[in-house]
């Protein structure tokens, strides 16, 4: 198993946990951390033991993730050195590897998570928060603009009127007030983040297809640009063709009827439908 510096990696019962692990600096975010987490996304995302991924903060930094760590104080964010059409937001680079995972995403928010902490919670799958951490997109008062593909997922999660109170305000919000905006799939005390994280991944992981899944979460976010519900069922429609006749779907019906656990077979590295992707794959800058 890879080793790495800022972050745990940890698989058990099908569940990877991905640890943000900097509790000296509050879990705080650095070029090294995010590169980290994507290389662990990236790894998870091609191994099949793994099921569904929990990503979480080490309790020990007190934060899930304070966010950009502002070690050098105001050129935190001068990024002047890399040319004009060839920089990324980091925060976005790690945004996409998380959406291009084709296993279920767990945000276990077990403290704070502001800036770059908050936003890269917005493409997980779902997000369970403790109930005593601070949430925000302050970046206008820092005097930046959000970033991690957050423009993207926030108004399609929140609805755009939220998204505005969140992202223009800056302001810091606790978890039950974004919880009303249907931020959260649950907000508990923090010592039961990991608790409730854990029971739905075991029961994802125990019960739900890999394959099923996997394009389940590309329908979902896809047809979000859609131009037409017909858009949905013509993919819809491929898909059934395809995963209907398949072993996993069998399995599905079968262990139903002998009222027994599923023991799936197909592979989200193997077993995508030919149909996918039915979208072309964008690119930086379409390079």
């Amino acid at each position: 198993m890879k080793e790495y510096k800022d972050i745990k990696y940890e698989i058990s019962e099908g569940i990877l946990t991905i640890t943000i692990s900097r509790p000296e600096r509050y879990n705080a975010y650095t070029d090294n951390l995010c590169q980290e987490l994507i290389d662990a996304f990236g790894e998870g995302d091609r191994d099949d033991n793994v099921r569904v991924i929990i990503l979480t903060g080490d309790p020990k930094g007190k934060h899930f993730c304070a966010g950009m760590d502002l070690g050098n104080a105001g050129s935190t964010f001068d990024i002047t050195k890399t040319p004009l059409m060839e920089h990324r937001d980091s925060g976005g680079v790690l945004a996409l590897a998380i959406f291009d995972c084709n296993k279920p995403v767990i945000a276990a928010i077990n403290g704070s998570a502001v800036g770059v902490g908050f936003t890269m919670t917005l493409p997980c799958d779902f997000r369970i928060a403790s109930n005593r951490g601070k949430y925000g997109a302050v970046f206008v008062r820092r005097g930046v603009v959000p970033d991690g593909c957050s423009s993207y997922f926030l108004p399609r999660i929140v609805g755009m009127s939220n998204a505005m109170k969140i992202a223009l305000t800056g302001k810091v919000w606790k978890a039950d007030e974004l919880d009303k905006m249907g931020l959260y799939y649950k907000v508990v005390d923090p010592e039961d983040v990991m608790k409730e994280a854990l029971e739905l991944a075991r029961d994802i992981a125990t019960n739900c297809a890999p394959v099923s899944c996997a394009m389940t979460r590309r329908l979902l976010w896809s047809m979000q640009g859609a131009q037409s519900p017909m858009d949905a069922h013509e993919v819809e429609s491929l898909l059934y063709w395809y995963l209907g006749a398949a072993p996993d779907a069998a399995e599905g019906v079968n262990s139903f009827l002998e009222k027994r656990d599923p023991k799936y077979s197909m592979s989200p590295t193997k077993d995508l439908p030919p149909c996918y992707p039915w979208q072309p794959k964008r690119t930086f800058r379409n390079k």
